[in-house]
């Protein structure tokens, strides 16, 4: 299934109108479906709205975040259905996620019954304390990182943005290392699936935690994107937009760094200064 189509529209510019082909972003359900290794009867998780591609990093981002994966260890396989009698079109819209043991328990217990929405993150988790369990300390990863590598984040991930440059319409994250280097990107109509994606293929590579890593992202700093990163380990997350103020708190709680309105070579930090460095001077905060 592709990520864009072609559609015609009608444009006015000035009291001129023309008609010419415009590129969207596709916006599909992709349902989650839980197996039991060793037998059991599947059972479906969550119905995602997302951009198709990348929908095997999407599924183990998203199950990990959401902890019915503990570690790569626990996912056995990722499979479309292969029964020749449903539409193949829709068979593209389910995967199914063998699991271990006690994987599917976790699963039970935070099972929606709802379709989330692409806008929609860690939607039923509301407080900090069902984030961060007593027995989880906060990220201690020694990271610094110098403000003007900070500066050059929002450009390479925009030039690495293939389909918002098609579109115009897709969320990126970018998982990038201390000196700037850009290690992996993800794209999607929401923020949060793009935070998944480049998240559940760190974990497919067995990659986790990302202790020295950076998590850049195209829109704002939600809570569910300071939260997809705690779980993973990163240590910083910047943003071209601004945080919300539980996402504030949970990265103060979790021990992030948390940078917003990163763009034009300016930004703030809400969390975590000590992190950062202008000019070899710590950025207290």
């Amino acid at each position: 299934m592709e990520p864009v189509e072609r559609v015609r529209v009608r444009a006015l510019q000035e009291g001129r109108e023309t008609e010419r082909e415009d590129t969207l972003a596709v916006e599909e359900p992709l349902e989650i479906r839980i197996r039991p290794a060793g037998g059991g009867s599947p059972f479906s998780f969550v119905t995602t709205m997302r951009t198709p591609g990348d929908d095997e990093d999407l599924a183990a981002g998203l199950l990990f975040a959401e902890g019915v994966l503990e570690g790569r260890q626990d996912l056995i396989s990722l499979d479309r259905p292969n029964d020749p009698r449903v539409d193949a079109d829709l068979r593209a819209n389910v995967l199914m996620a063998t699991v271990s043991p006690p994987a599917p328990a976790r699963a039970g217990s935070l099972q929606r019954a709802t379709v989330m929405g692409s806008a929609c993150g860690v939607c039923g988790k509301t407080s900090i304390e069902n984030v961060i369990p007593a027995d989880r300390p906060p990220i201690g990863s020694p990271l610094k990182v110098s403000a003007e590598v900070l500066y050059s984040l929002p450009d390479r991930l925009r030039q690495r943005q293939s389909l918002f440059a098609r579109t115009g319409g897709l969320h990126a994250a970018g998982i990038f290392s201390d000196q700037g280097d850009l290690r992996e990107l993800r794209e999607d109509i929401g923020r949060h699936n793009a935070t998944d994606k480049v998240v559940g293929s760190a974990l497919l590579r067995e990659e986790l935690p990302l202790s020295s890593a950076i998590l850049m992202v195209s829109g704002r700093a939600g809570f569910e994107i300071v939260q997809k990163a705690y779980a993973a380990g990163i240590p910083l997350v910047a943003s071209v937009s601004a945080p919300s103020s539980l996402a504030v708190e949970l990265a103060q709680a979790a021990g992030l760094t948390l940078v917003g309105f990163l763009r034009e070579r300016r930004f703030n930090v809400y969390a975590g200064g000590e992190r950062i460095r202008s000019e070899d001077h710590r950025i207290p905060i």
